[in-house]
């Protein structure tokens, strides 16, 4: 199985994909190769869109959208069961996110949330745009990374004090 890259901090998201793809086209890792071709061509798409190079912060929006799309495939390939598709889209997931920053775990995800309310003074169930933009805030603050559905069921969850 392909070894996932110890991510290097002086080298831009951009740079390590293509260093990698380098090594895995050397390994015949055709899987890992695959899916960093289409990571590298999600970057150029929105270079042209942007007019100009990304930094980090947008490789990592970007990294997020495709893992997002990944998701909603396996839910898809699941339903209509095709099962082997969504291997594939599961295995793409973990390539990409090894890219990533770690992701935030679930304890760590509801303490933040009830920081956010707490700093909030008692916020209702009105109020949970501003509690999730607060507490989205925070997680990005923390550079942390965490899935806006997951943050969302919590949010409620605790707003709503069951």
């Amino acid at each position: 199985m392909a070894r996932f890259p110890s991510y290097n901090s002086r080298m831009s998201i951009p740079e390590q994909i293509q260093k990698d793809m380098t090594a895995a086209m050397r390994a015949r890792e055709e899987l890992r190769l695959s899916t960093l071709r289409m990571v590298k061509a999600a970057f150029k798409n929105k270079e042209v869109e942007k007019r100009g190079p990304l930094d980090d912060k947008e490789a990592l929006a970007v990294l997020s959208t495709l893992i997002k799309q990944r998701k909603d495939s396996i839910e898809q390939f699941t339903r209509g069961g095709r099962q082997e598709l969504a291997e594939k889209e599961a295995a793409e997931i973990r390539i990409i996110e090894s890219y990533m920053p770690r992701a935030a775990g679930e304890e760590e995800m509801v303490s933040t949330v009830r920081a956010a309310i707490a700093e909030m003074g008692s916020p209702t169930m009105k109020d949970m745009g501003a509690v999730m933009k607060n507490a989205m805030a925070r997680f990005a603050a923390a550079g942390s990374r965490v899935d806006g559905k997951q943050v969302n069921q919590i949010v409620k969850h605790e707003l709503s004090g069951t």
